[in-house]
Order: C-alpha cells, then sequence, then structure tokens
C-alpha cells in the first residue's frame, strides 16, 4: 500500500508543478506535447506534397489500384469500390488526417496484396489522390513519418488563418 500511496503523491507533485509553471507567466510556460502539436497542425490546401511525388503517385495508381478503381478514379458502385476524387471523397475524408488516409490504403490495398508496396510509393499514391481532388502542391514531398501525416488534415476548403 505504501507503494500506491508514493505513486500517488508523485503524480499530485507534477500536477501541481505543471500547474505552477503556467501560472508563473508566459515566459516560463511549457506546453503539453498534444498542445503544440496542435499549434502546428497543417492543411492539405498547405502544399503538403509534390509535383513530381504526384505524377509517381499517379503511375503507381494505374499500376496498383485503376484495376479496381477505375483510371479515372471513378470506383466502381456496383462492386462496392468507392470513387476516389470529388464531392464524395473529399466530405468523407474531411474529417480525418492525411495519416488515416494514408494508413487505411497501407493496410488495405491493393485489395489481393495489402501492405504489398513501399510506405514511400503509399505516400505517392496519396499524393496522387490529393492533386486529383484539387488540392496546391508545394515544395515539399508527402513525408511517410505518420506524426507528421497526423498533424495534416483533410480539409474541405482552406483554413482561415
Amino acid at each position: 500500500m505504501k507503494a500506491g500511496r508514493v505513486i500517488v503523491a508523485g503524480v499530485l507533485t507534477a500536477t501541481l508543478a505543471w500547474t505552477e509553471l503556467r501560472t508563473v507567466g508566459a515566459s516560463v510556460v511549457r506546453r503539453p506535447a498534444a498542445v503544440a502539436q496542435a499549434a502546428q497542425r497543417r492543411s492539405v490546401w498547405d502544399g503538403v506534397f509534390t509535383e513530381p511525388q504526384a505524377a509517381r503517385g499517379g503511375e503507381a495508381y494505374q499500376y496498383s489500384c485503376a484495376t479496381c478503381h477505375a483510371p479515372d478514379l471513378e470506383g466502381d458502385a456496383g462492386r462496392d469500390v468507392p470513387p476516389l476524387y470529388g464531392d464524395e471523397f473529399v466530405d468523407e475524408w474531411s474529417r480525418h488526417t492525411l495519416k488515416d488516409l494514408f494508413d487505411l490504403i497501407r493496410k488495405a490495398m491493393p485489395k489481393d496484396s495489402p501492405g504489398s508496396l513501399k510506405t514511400e510509393t503509399y505516400a505517392d499514391i496519396v499524393a496522387f489522390l490529393l492533386q486529383a481532388n484539387q488540392f496546391p502542391p508545394g515544395p515539399q514531398e508527402l513525408p511517410v513519418d505518420p506524426a507528421a501525416l497526423e498533424r495534416i488534415g483533410i480539409d474541405k476548403v482552406p483554413p482561415a488563418r
């Protein structure tokens, strides 16, 4: 029981220390990691992929995805294969981050061989889908780092800044 009290006392001490740091003044305030990450949030409207990356993604898409989703990204409603562009696609994904989209594609596609592509190829395909949905390219390639992808929101309209 003594060990339990020590843990509780440690938690209380840490909580009080955090509260004290927050109230001391703006120059000493330390924000928890979640708050710092939220401050670094980006949008697909911020140019999070490059044109060459989207071009590579388009080639990979034709080879690995077009069989089911169609060369023009239309999908196939008769086989329950969703379209990968347009209002329906953006509406569905606008409540998510690029990590969510990337993870779904990486873990479930291609349907006959999920996870069989290189991680960079999945990022290229996501870049192609962003370009197909009229999101602007930028100067840096879409990363494959999950933490970086988690900070990029799929916004239906450009966020107010």
